[in-house]
């Protein structure tokens, strides 16, 4: 069967306590814009949250199910560790240190990881994540920042960069990126204090945006998962017809999934790799303007058609979130 490779980071999916917090960091310090504002398929009590480019172009999403009561992260291995922001240039970190600062946000200084500048900070709950500059970036293309953000045009975030993920089994994990889902493993690079080298591998044209780092510790507990923690990473397919063959390949794999699920800004397939942790595979449209025009995307409630019957019950059933506030 022929199957066009992964094209990189679809999205990254997140936990949050408070969503309303979460919509004032990831909007007002952030810069991102809120490009579709609606439910937990799987929970319409709850938000899910989608903050991305100026658009929500393919890998520039990073989303949040809220979960009120999550409790405390318990951080360790088997657990997706990392998620990078990229930004067009070196200079655009120094401009994120001054910013950080000025919100009080702690971060840990401008370094380098694997050839790129990067800034390692965390959100109000813990959330792990990094700024990582696309001024050397050759593979995958970063998308577009909103012009209406509280962040200038060229400091902003132009999508998702390299994802880590620490394992207590790095092999097993490998063996699943390469000879399942087509990754190339390219290079590995030594951080301060951690040893051994993390190993990274690429997909499809490569670079920033389609890149997962893999980092042995098997001297951790598995991580308890909360408020600031990941829920899932998910990868670019081309269009259904490419989902599908998919769906098929990773069942002639023997790895259990859910097979096809229709999320309708897209549409995915779910799995676990050998340490457990949630893939999904999402297929680059149809995007988030099939039901809100691009000028006012994210300002209304949005639920897909399925669940547009149950509007009164999850309008009265759901918090308010004050944008104005964010």
């Amino acid at each position: 069967m022929n199957i066009l490779p992964l094209k990189g980071i679809h999205h990254v999916s997140a936990i949050t306590a408070n969503a309303q917090e979460n919509l004032h960091f990831y909007t007002e310090i952030l810069g991102m814009r809120l490009v579709k504002k609606t439910v937990n398929q799987d929970d319409t009590s709850v938000y899910h949250l989608f903050y991305a480019d100026e658009r929500g172009n393919p890998g520039t999403d990073l989303t949040f199910f809220e979960i009120p009561h999550a409790g405390t992260t318990y951080e360790g291995t088997n657990s997706i560790s990392m998620t990078s922001l990229r930004v067009a240039t070196d200079q655009a970190l120094d401009y994120w240190v001054e910013r950080l600062e000025q919100f009080d946000v702690k971060h840990e200084g401008i370094s380098e990881e694997s050839g790129r500048k990067t800034l390692a900070f965390r959100d109000f709950e813990g959330q792990r994540l990094q700024f990582v500059s696309d001024e050397h970036n050759e593979g995958v293309a970063g998308g577009k920042p909103w012009d209406k953000s509280s962040v200038p045009a060229e400091k902003g975030v132009v999508g998702l960069g390299p994802v880590r993920l620490t394992v207590s089994r790095p092999d097993v994990t490998a063996r699943i990126l390469v000879d399942v889902m087509g990754f190339r493993e390219v290079r590995s690079y030594e951080e301060k204090g951690i040893t051994p080298a993390i190993r990274v591998f690429e997909t499809g044209e490569g670079g920033t945006g389609a890149e997962i780092h893999l980092l042995e510790r098997n001297d951790l507990q598995r991580e308890r998962p909360g408020r600031g923690s990941v829920h899932h990473v998910a990868f670019r397919v081309e269009n259904q017809d490419e989902l599908n063959k998919w769906v098929e390949h990773i069942s002639a794999s023997g790895l259990p999934n859910s097979g096809f699920v229709e999320r309708y800004y897209f549409r995915s397939l779910y799995f676990r790799e050998a340490n457990g942790i949630l893939f999904e595979l999402a297929t680059d449209g149809p995007g988030f303007e099939g039901d809100e025009p691009f000028e006012t995307l994210g300002e209304n409630l949005a639920l897909p058609p399925y669940l547009e019957n149950q509007r009164e019950k999850i309008e009265a059933t759901i918090k308010p979130l004050d944008t104005k506030k964010a």
